[in-house]
């Protein structure tokens, strides 16, 4: 699983929350205004008749460097590129001038990506909620923004975590391409190239902007202004390929 592999947290991360705030997430003690949903559906891609593409991109905390790629970011927003970002709780307190300005970006949507980026199927059901509620609850409550897309660090995940997610009314949000774009050994091209056989419509493509993809700016341009368009495709946020209506006859 490339998803944040590379980004130089590879051990196996401890989560250490108090005990009362292990209690008031088990119960429920911090209400967001999120409504329940009946199932936690794993999803990995959009309706297969819309001609749009999830471009994801990651915001996992890092050990080194910025954790910001700013290139990447001023080219999303430059070419008005809609764009869903998953950011951990670790990663937005260090980066709270960022997390309001990507919040401020109307065509970028905003998810949650863990607290610490643990490797969820190793805790139990009290340390999973509190790992996903966590920054949801920052974010609401510094923020004032509701997020409802959750996507879990690493990409893994056990039935508690679905039905912790269940509980929360979050949407599950996993992806059907990897780009692979934190690997140092993988060219752009190659990168596109793998993207490009993968590509259809529906598809959900997950990549990083915490600086660890180091050709991710380079791809996404060729992506975005060549690729997807011969393809006829065209990128969109999570939200908006969920809810895409398949073209007029």
């Amino acid at each position: 699983m490339w998803a944040c592999l590379a980004s130089g947290i590879l051990a196996p991360m401890v989560l250490r929350f108090p005990t009362w705030i292990l209690s008031l997430l088990l119960i429920g003690g911090l209400p967001l205004g999120i409504p329940a949903t009946s199932a936690a559906q794993v999803i990995k891609s959009g309706p297969p008749a819309c001609p749009g593409v999830a471009l994801t991109f990651d915001l996992c905390p890092v050990k080194k460097g910025s954790g910001y790629d700013k290139p990447l970011m001023e080219f999303l927003i430059q070419h008005r590129i809609p764009s869903t970002f998953f950011m951990s709780g670790k990663w937005a307190a260090k980066h709270e001038e960022d997390v309001r300005h990507l919040l401020g970006i109307e065509f970028f949507e905003i998810g949650t990506h863990g607290e610490v980026h643990a490797h969820l199927p190793m805790h139990d059901a009290a340390e999973q909620r509190a790992e996903i509620l966590l920054p949801v609850t920052m974010l609401h409550e510094r923020y004032a923004h509701t997020a409802t897309l959750f996507r879990p660090p690493y990409g893994e995940y056990n039935d508690v975590t679905i039905d912790v997610v269940k509980a929360l009314g979050l949407r599950f949000i996993q992806w059907n391409i990897e780009s692979g774009d934190p690997d140092p050994t993988l060219s752009a091209d190659q990168i596109l190239s793998r993207i490009e056989q993968r590509a259809k419509p529906g598809s959900i493509v997950v990549l990083h902007a915490n600086g660890k993809g180091k050709q991710t700016r380079a791809v996404i341009e060729q992506l975005t202004t060549d690729v997807l368009p011969r393809k006829g495709l065209r990128p969109m946020t999570i939200s908006d390929l969920l809810n895409c209506a398949p073209p007029a006859p």
